[in-house]
């Protein structure tokens, strides 16, 4: 909301009961506003009808710091957890500049190539290991480039997708937590903005819509004033359309969507060389799920055809996920005939892939079709569909908990 009017006017006035009335005709609620800023909601009920106002600086620089207002809309010094400027030009076009050491970028593009294609269970201790052994020591050498802080940023936002890969979100937090004050202590901006967008999608996948928001918006503030990246920009825009569909404000989630797909439309002028790419395949299969969100089932439906037919077979589980993600949408429409031709698609998935996510995704489809087991093709295919559940929990039993029901 900092490129809104209203909002902005109110900030300059320093009127914090108008700033609370916009948030909350929003869908913030009062107690969660009272939470954030760590008053009372009877105090909170004041400022908002008028009968007082905010006056001391305390309060003003606390309820910046909650709702992570910049503190220049509030004529505040900046905030702790503002970015700080860049102290340099960003590197040219497919220049990595000396932000990038080619040992750290070929570890990088080795641990992300092969991800893609087995999934972050299988890497993420590898991960951890090469930031302890290799990366974490130059941080504390006086003899390192301080760039190494934006290898360290990029390594460790990567540590927190295999993480969450893995079924680990609450060390994925921690490792995204990590990465965003090592990508702004390098004044890498778009590396900031891109940990920003992970970070909003693990919130949505945390059911937490509004710290997805949140996360998203201070990425798109942060890209703002940062090199012309449009995938970022796309990336951003497409994470602010989940939050918004998940919190099922129709019109701003279909405004960013559209913000999404412009930004893809306009040619590159620049790269950058830790940033993982942001391709129309991902857009298609972001959005499938936002208009699924927001209950628009032909768009969800062609959006997440578009997501299977874009993403080539070597991204293992992102292929996955678009299948998946396409057999749902059939199935809770009714058309079974079409998500069993999908799921049988999805039955050529490698049993081997590491993902977690994958695989409880997988359950998830399952337990969907089952309630249309009376439907003979469904039952033939969940017989199917069960004993390559079986072959895959016994090929990944070291990596994905005990099933359901089970004994850990």
């Amino acid at each position: 909301m900092l490129d809104n009017e209203r909002l902005l006017s109110a900030c300059a006035a320093r009127d914090m009961g108008a700033v609370f009335r916009l948030l909350n005709s929003r869908g913030v609620s009062t107690r969660r506003l009272a939470a954030a800023a760590e008053i009372t909601q009877g105090r909170l009920y004041d400022y908002m009808n008028g009968k007082t106002r905010v006056e001391k600086l305390a309060l003003f620089e606390q309820i910046a710091d909650a709702l992570h207002i910049p503190g220049h809309l509030l004529g505040l010094a900046r905030r702790p957890w503002e970015p700080p400027t860049p102290l340099s030009t960003p590197p040219g076009p497919d220049v990595p500049g000396p932000a990038a050491n080619d040992d750290d970028l070929a570890a990088m593009e080795a641990f992300r190539t092969a991800d893609r294609q087995t999934g972050g269970g299988r890497l993420y201790a590898a991960v951890v290991r090469h930031l302890s052994a290799s990366v974490a020591p130059r941080l504390v050498d006086i003899g390192s480039s301080p760039h190494v802080f934006a290898a360290a940023a990029a390594l460790t936002e990567m540590a927190g997708w295999m993480a969450h890969d893995s079924g680990r979100d609450c060390a994925a937090a921690s490792h995204f937590a990590r990465a965003f004050p090592l990508a702004q202590a390098a004044g890498d901006l778009p590396l900031a903005a891109h940990i920003a967008a992970s970070t909003s999608h693990l919130a949505l996948h945390r059911n937490d819509p509004t710290q997805a928001t949140h996360w998203a918006t201070v990425g798109i503030d942060l890209a703002r004033h940062g090199p012309c990246l449009p995938s970022l920009t796309a990336r951003l825009h497409t994470m602010l359309a989940r939050a918004l569909a998940a919190s099922d404000q129709f019109g701003t989630a279909i405004r960013s969507l559209d913000l999404a797909h412009a930004a893809l439309a306009v040619a590159a002028d620049k790269s950058h060389p830790w940033l993982s790419p942001f391709d129309q395949a991902t857009l298609a299969s972001e959005s499938a799920l936002a208009f699924a969100d927001l209950g628009r089932h032909s768009d969800a439906l062609r959006h997440g055809e578009q997501a299977v037919a874009l993403r080539e077979e070597g991204r293992a589980r992102s292929l996955a996920f678009s299948r998946i993600t396409l057999a749902r949408l059939h199935a809770q429409h009714g058309d079974l005939d079409a998500a069993v031709a999908v799921g049988a698609e999805l039955l050529s998935t490698s049993p081997t892939l590491g993902s977690v996510r994958v695989v409880r995704q997988l359950d998830g489809l399952g337990d969907l079709l089952g309630t249309h087991r009376e439907y003979g093709p469904v039952r033939e295919y969940l017989a199917r569909f069960d004993e390559a559940s079986r072959i895959r929990l016994l090929l990944l039993a070291d990596i994905i908990p005990s099933p359901r029901g089970g004994s850990s």
